[in-house]
């Protein structure tokens, strides 16, 4: 009897202790019956659709909360009852006098002492700040994350509304200074009236929502706005967008787009960098989304600073790479010198790169050096390095050595100016940036129709037979230039046929994918060399990832044979006359004006007599006729002559002296065995 006591205390205790339960608790209570009607509610319910709790009694689950999504809650709750399987913090999202919240439910089934399932006890709290700030983290680890992977100020701003959108706002606009996309300084704040700005990015949830200006316009912002303030003090705002707001007048184009788009809220945020103004960010939210608040500012501008860091960032690089490419551009060739033998043309495949360059240098008869080379680096350090290199290839060229021999030189020169680079100050910054560079150097000979060519590093040249065939000429490839490795830079010698293509080109990717192609390439010699370079760009394929890319196509035309003509010459005095005669008739028959005919007969005759006097035989005397005059006497000797003023009571030692008042230009060339002493004479026709 004790016991059937004490049980009816505990009962008489828990009814009042399970009121207290629903009337304090400050969660949301429900017990719900096996229909999924509303048995109990508490007080502090949220959502109700604003009903009375005694009015909820009856009605079904659905109609406690006013869901924003389609989410079947019924099913939800059907599957715990079915199952007894707990639902335990699933997070819904339901309107609560209009404004959208976030409520995190647990439901579980109960069952009397018997098993019969009763329904269902479920507890709802609101989490709206939670999954709020939940939200707002992401947004930032998103911004952070995706924003500012490419140096590109436009491209900045679209992976910032990629990123915001639909996560933190329903649209977002991106616009910057119109000077800052260009290089330029942002101005300070204020930042004057019809400043134009360039709107670089626009992302909306709604694909038809209309827009005042489209992504690469140009524009001022009219004012006075939100979008003027924020540029003056630099201060973001949270706008309510009400149709009856006096400043929408002052800017009718974006008030339409705003009216339109059906916006209840704007947050306007500057793009700002120490007191400078950078562009602006606008987020706008619509329909049921809910306005901005402080949170959301505050969160903006963390975003804006990200934003703006890189936008800068991306200005910066624009501008130093415009620097670079100016320097670049006046430190190249307009255009490639061509002989009548060899046709050349220069190609840039995606805008050159400030490292690469390209060169093709006249040497004596009438052969052409084709140069082609890329300094590693960024921007105006790998531009001033290039100019350097550049400068030293083609005072090297002037001294008519071989292609392993001049690398050897410029490997030697590349050493010394990385030794300076390595001298700096510890706190330059170029004092870590290694200098290294490869560079490719052929000379095209057409009356031999062979191409001489040695490399440093990974470069290679493409030889594009006349039939279209490709091969890689097997050239050993020597030390980068610059590098701490020295080894001996090896030459090569191929042959290459009249119609024959020379593909000159500073990244390996291209040389691989020209040698792997099973497409011919068109090279009629019809074809001009232009409609053939662009051919070239437009067969690359857009995935190849070559990058930058500085390119010579040059083609091999015959040369005239009348137009050349040797002798050999025994080694006697006698030969001297014999050179002078035979001289004099081929000038006249090349129809070439008496006083070079006649300044080319006394350039010859001491050239010939040096030869006699100090050269071993066989002699050889051989005239060019080119874009110059080319008079070579060749012998097997291998002494260097040497220029030197002779004295008044000297009978000798003028010869050397006496050619080169009459040439433009000479030299000796070494070769294998002997060496060639060369003179030039400018032609009055050229």
């Amino acid at each position: 009897m004790k016991h059937s006591a004490d049980l009816r205390l505990v009962d008489e205790t828990a009814v009042p202790m399970l009121d207290a339960l629903f009337e304090q608790s400050p969660i949301g209570l429900h017990l719900l019956d096996t229909e999924l009607r509303v048995v109990r509610i508490n007080p502090t319910t949220p959502g109700a659709k604003g009903m009375p709790v005694d009015q909820l009694l009856g009605r079904p689950a659905r109609e406690v909360y006013d869901m924003i999504e389609d989410e079947d809650v019924e099913a939800l709750l059907t599957r715990v009852l079915e199952t007894g399987e707990p639902l335990r913090e699933y997070v819904l999202r339901a309107r609560l006098d209009g404004d959208p919240r976030h409520f995190e439910a647990t439901v579980l089934r109960l069952r009397g002492p018997r098993g019969r399932v009763l329904g269902l006890a479920v507890a709802v709290t609101d989490v709206t700040e939670r999954e709020r700030s939940r939200t707002r983290s992401r947004v930032l680890d998103a911004v952070r994350a995706g924003v500012g992977r490419t140096l590109d100020p436009t491209l900045t701003g679209e992976e910032f509304v990629t990123a915001v959108v639909p996560a933190f706002a329903d649209a977002a606009i991106v616009e910057v200074v119109d000077a800052v996309i260009r290089g330029d300084d942002p101005p300070l704040a204020p930042l004057p009236p019809g400043t134009p700005l360039m709107r670089t990015a626009y992302r909306s949830g709604s694909a038809t929502a209309p827009r005042a200006h489209q992504v690469g316009d140009v524009h001022s912002v009219p004012g006075p706005t939100p979008f003027t303030q924020a540029l003056t003090d630099l201060r973001p705002r949270v706008v309510p967008l009400d149709p009856a707001a006096p400043w929408l007048s002052a800017d009718p184009a974006r008030a339409q787009a705003i009216m339109a788009s059906r916006a209840h809220s704007l947050l306007v945020v500057p793009l700002t960098l120490r007191d400078t103004a950078i562009g602006l960010i606008s987020l706008y939210r619509a329909g049921p989304a809910p306005a901005f608040d402080a949170g959301d500012q505050e969160l903006a501008v963390e975003l804006a600073a990200h934003t703006a860091l890189c936008v800068d960032n991306a200005r910066r690089y624009t501008r130093e790479h415009t620097v670079a490419a100016t320097v670049q551009r006046q430190l190249l060739p307009r255009s490639p010198e061509t002989h009548t033998s060899l046709e050349a043309a220069y190609l840039s495949v995606t805008g050159v790169d400030p490292g690469a360059w390209y060169d093709t240098i006249a040497l004596s008869s009438a052969r052409t050096a084709l140069v082609v080379g890329t300094v590693a680096g960024r921007a105006l350090n790998a531009a001033a390095a290039m100019g350097q290199l550049r400068t030293a290839v083609r005072s090297l060229a002037a001294f008519d050595l071989p292609p392993d021999e001049l690398l050897a030189r410029l490997h030697d020169t590349a050493g010394q100016l990385a030794a300076e680079r390595a001298n700096l100050p510890l706190g330059d910054p170029l004092r870590r940036e290694a200098l290294s560079a490869d560079c490719v150097y052929a000379v095209h000979d057409p009356l031999t129709g062979t191409c001489t060519l040695a490399t440093a590093g990974r470069l290679a040249p493409v030889l594009v037979h006349p039939d279209g065939t490709v091969t890689v000429p097997a050239a050993p490839a020597g030390p980068r230039l610059g590098t701490p490795r020295d080894a001996p830079f090896a030459a090569t010698e191929v042959e290459v046929p009249e119609g024959s293509v020379l593909i000159f080109t500073s990244t390996p990717l291209l040389t691989s994918y020209l040698s792997a192609t099973s497409t011919p390439l068109p090279t009629s010699p019809d074809r001009p060399l232009q409609d053939l370079c662009d051919a070239l760009v437009y067969a690359l394929p857009p995935d190849l990832g070559i990058g930058d890319a500085a390119v010579i196509v040059a083609r091999a035309r015959p040369f005239p044979s009348e137009r050349c003509v040797s002798w050999q010459l025994a080694p006697d005095p006698t030969s001297v006359a014999t050179a002078r005669h035979r001289t004099a008739a081929q000038l006249t028959a090349w129809h070439i004006d008496d006083d070079t005919s006649h300044e080319t007969q006394l350039i010859v005759s001491e050239l010939v007599t040096n030869a006699i006097r100090y050269g071993s035989p066989p002699l050889e005397l051989r005239l060019i006729h080119d874009r110059t005059l080319t008079c070579e006497v060749r012998d097997n000797g291998d002494a260097a002559p040497h220029l030197h003023h002779a004295g008044t009571a000297e009978e000798g030692g003028r010869g050397l002296f006496i050619t080169s008042q009459l040439a433009a230009a000479w030299g000796t060339r070494y070769s294998s065995p002997g060496k060639t002493i060369w003179t030039e004479q400018t032609l009055p026709d050229h």
